[in-house]
Parts: structure tokens; C-alpha cells; sequence
């Protein structure tokens, strides 16, 4: 493992332009430490635009030092945004923060939305990490939005403890459903959910996430928009940074796309990348992500022979992202729909999170050669644009690694991508044998959306 480069724990902060300005305290009662090092996330008219990163003294920052840290930083995304909602510019922020006179046009949006908002179904698949379920539940019941359920997959559980939970805590409830999925894996599990659904739009989170009350608002406000759009992505946050496997996965790349509102499809929004679209990576991730039932069931839902629970691992997410835009419906990436994950401490989940990674890649892009053998000359013409894209330093993928970053992870993310086809192989396999046990899933079968039982 690379020597750490003096790592300094991070205290994490949110704030709010539209309003005063708190003064920043070394001390966090919640953590109940000293901080010399905080990460803000700064939203103006509640939409975050971006992540500043300041060091500070015993004696903190006060909220006009705060303020000008973040204007210096943040200038011109302050600016956008104001120009983008017909608002006069500024020079600067002042410790009152940015104080407005009138309602924005994009709170104006987000109004009219909430007025008549689609019904929408949010699905959490656990298992056995009721402690980890009842937070993410915490944040999910205090959205903003009026008009959704929610729905609790169980997955293979070696306890009751969770479906206990669940009768004792919302057994008169009519926003939270339990359903339990005894085949083992996490594409079934969504799918399962997928089957469970009754709105028109379906969100998936993981269940070790902290969701932000207007995540579904912003996740909705793009279906509502644009109806070739299919799935929709958002912001992933780290919870916290307090070790430096927690920073050493944020330069590894993270799970958030950055602040930038960003569209795909096939056609004028393909960007011009190489490895276009197999470059799954770049629309999201799975612990936020949301879908048009109609579509999602059309596709099939989620490959249960790739995925968490599978020899695969992971990869279940890429892809059905990848499907969405081939098929030709549009795909977004919305970083207003903010979640926040908890990151793994230790460094040996670290090392088998990046393998992982490298495993699930793999074995999407084999699925994506099975699926359909004639893509074979595209991939042999990207494979050494997509080696130089893995391992060179100055790549998109890496350039956020400082000196410090192992290199041992760099190996085993190599070392995960050559067992990938095989884990494909393999996971292919245990679906044939596991369907002959518990029968098949159909998504496609429900297009009612009726509650099954």
C-alpha cells in the first residue's frame, strides 16, 4: 500500500447561498472532534453547484471569510446560475448571503411540478442491514415530494429481523410496502421491486444511502420535461471522509458525475468520446437511478447474471444504462438529485470494492458482446483506446489521483477486468440453475403495474 500523504480528515459541511451565512466551527458536536479541514457542498436556490474544499484554524471561519472562500472558488457557477434564473449579477458574497426579492425561475419550476406531480415508486433493496435500511427509510419518508411509495425488497434473508421491523414500525402505512425475494442477488431484487411497482416512474437506491429531501422532485422533474427521456441519474455524495480509504475511493473516481446537468442518447447528445457508449461509467450509478416503468419492463430490467450476489459482482446498472441509450430514449444525469453514500473505512473493503469494479466492467461488456455478437469488430477497434483510458495516468478516469493513490488498487481493478468474462460465464450458469429453482422473474408480464402478492 502507497504511503498517505498526510491525511486529514474532513469535516462535512452544506450551505445554503440564498441565506446567511453560518460561521464555520472546528468543532463537530455530531462527531464530536476538531476539524482543520472542511468539504462544503454550496447550493444556491437549493441546487448544488459544487464542492469547495478549505482549511481553517481552532478558531474556524467566520461567515464573511466563509463567503469569500466560496466566491473565489465558485465565481462562475454562482454567475450562470443567476443569469440562467433572470437575476442580476453579483460581485461577490457577503456574509448575508445572496438575499433575493423574488421567486427564481427555477423554484418557480419546481412548484408548478409539485402541483401536479406523476405517482412514483422508490424501491430499496436490503439485506441484513436493518441499521443501514432504517436511516436511508429516515431520509426517504421526509422527501419533498407528495406523491410516491416506497418499497422494501428483502433479498434471500438469513432473518425475519427486517420484515419484523417493517410490520412493527409501518404496518398501518400506506407510503411503505415489504416484499421478500428469496433468489439471492440484487438484479433480482430489482426487479422484483420492478414487478412490485405501481407508478409510472420507478427509483432504485441502495439501501446505505442517505437520500436529499428533494432527490425525487429533481429525479421527476426530467421525465415530466422531456418524454424520450428513459432513466435519469444523480449526485452521489460521500456521507463522510474520515479515513483515507474514504479519499482514496473519492480519487479513484467516486460515484458522483460531477455538477453539470448532462443528456445522452445515439443521436446530437452523444459526446465525443472514443468508447462511446460502453463508457457506462460516466451516466451514473446505481445507487441512484431512476427509470420509465414502461421502459425498464420493455428492456427487461436488470440482468440478474450480472450484479451484487452474482459472480459477476457488480455491473447490473452499466448495463441497463447501456441499453437505455442503444435503444434509442435518452438518458440524464441530473446533480441536483443528491444522495449521500457511506463510504467504506478500511482499507481492505477498499481493495475488494475497486476488484469488484473491475469484475462488474468486465463482465457488462461481455454481456454486451453476447447480446449481440455483431458488436465484436466495434470492440476490437476500442480495445486499445480502452486500455490507454484504464491505465494512463492523464486519463479522464484517473486524473483526480494524487501520488499517493496504491497502486496496488490500479492492480486489482486489472486484475478484477480479466476475471470479468469469466464471472459473466459463471454468473450465466448459476441464473439457468437458480431460475430452475426458483422459477423465473418476468418483468415484462405486469405492465399494470398491479400489486403482486
Amino acid at each position: 500500500m502507497s504511503k498517505a500523504l498526510n491525511f486529514v480528515p474532513a469535516r462535512m459541511l452544506e450551505v445554503e447561498l440564498a441565506e446567511p451565512l453560518p460561521d464555520v466551527s472546528a468543532f463537530d458536536a455530531k462527531a464530536d472532534r476538531v476539524y482543520c479541514r472542511a468539504l462544503s457542498l454550496v447550493r444556491l436556490h437549493t441546487q448544488p453547484l459544487g464542492v469547495v474544499a478549505f482549511d481553517f484554524d481552532i478558531n474556524g471561519l467566520n461567515a464573511a471569510e466563509y463567503g469569500r472562500r466560496i466566491w473565489q472558488a465558485l465565481s462562475a457557477e454562482i454567475a450562470e446560475h443567476l443569469r440562467d434564473d433572470g437575476l442580476p449579477p453579483v460581485t461577490g458574497i457577503e456574509a448575508a448571503g445572496l438575499q433575493r426579492v423574488s421567486t427564481p425561475r427555477c423554484l418557480h419550476y419546481r412548484a408548478a411540478l409539485l402541483a401536479d406531480p406523476p405517482f412514483a415508486s422508490v424501491v430499496i433493496a436490503t439485506r441484513d442491514r436493518l441499521e443501514k435500511l432504517s436511516r436511508c427509510l429516515d431520509t426517504l419518508l421526509n422527501l419533498d415530494y407528495p406523491n410516491y411509495e416506497i418499497i422494501v425488497v428483502d433479498n434471500a434473508p438469513s432473518t425475519t429481523a427486517t420484515a419484523d421491523w417493517i410490520k412493527q414500525t409501518f404496518d398501518d402505512s400506506r407510503l411503505v410496502h415489504y416484499v421478500r425475494e428469496d433468489h439471492p442477488g440484487n438484479s433480482r431484487a430489482r426487479n422484483r421491486g420492478l414487478l412490485e411497482a405501481r407508478g409510472s416512474i420507478v427509483a432504485f437506491v441502495d439501501d446505505d444511502v442517505l437520500v436529499d429531501k428533494r432527490w425525487l422532485t429533481e429525479i421527476v422533474k426530467n421525465f415530466v420535461a422531456d418524454e424520450q427521456v428513459a432513466c435519469v441519474t444523480g449526485l452521489i455524495l460521500p456521507v463522510e471522509v474520515e479515513t483515507q480509504s474514504q479519499a482514496w475511493i473519492e480519487q479513484y473516481g467516486g460515484f458522483g458525475k460531477g455538477f453539470k446537468r448532462r443528456v445522452f442518447d445515439m443521436a446530437k447528445n452523444r459526446p465525443a468520446n472514443a468508447l462511446y457508449p460502453y463508457t457506462s461509467g460516466i451516466f451514473g450509478s446505481g445507487a441512484s437511478m431512476a427509470f420509465k416503468v414502461s421502459v425498464l419492463r420493455r428492456i427487461g430490467g436488470f440482468d440478474p447474471t450480472i450484479g451484487g450476489g452474482s459472480p459477476a459482482l457488480g455491473g447490473e446498472d452499466l448495463a441497463v444504462f447501456f441499453q437505455v441509450v442503444t435503444r434509442g430514449y435518452r438518458l440524464v444525469y441530473e446533480p441536483a438529485a443528491i444522495v449521500r453514500h457511506h463510504d467504506r473505512r478500511d482499507y481492505a473493503g477498499l481493495r475488494r470494492q475497486v476488484y469488484g469494479y473491475g469484475v462488474g466492467l468486465a463482465a457488462y461488456l461481455t454481456k454486451c458482446l453476447f447480446d449481440d455478437p455483431r458488436r465484436l469488430g466495434d470492440f476490437v477497434t476500442k480495445i486499445p483506446r480502452g486500455l490507454w483510458y484504464v491505465l494512463n495516468p492523464r486519463s479522464l478516469k484517473n486524473e483526480k489521483r494524487r501520488p499517493d493513490y496504491p497502486g496496488e488498487l490500479t492492480h486489482l481493478e486489472i486484475k478484477g477486468m480479466l476475471y470479468g468474462p469469466l464471472a459473466y460465464l459463471r454468473g450465466r450458469r448459476r441464473a439457468h440453475q437458480l431460475r430452475k429453482q426458483y422459477g423465473p422473474l418476468d418483468v415484462t408480464d405486469n405492465t399494470s403495474g398491479a400489486r403482486q402478492t
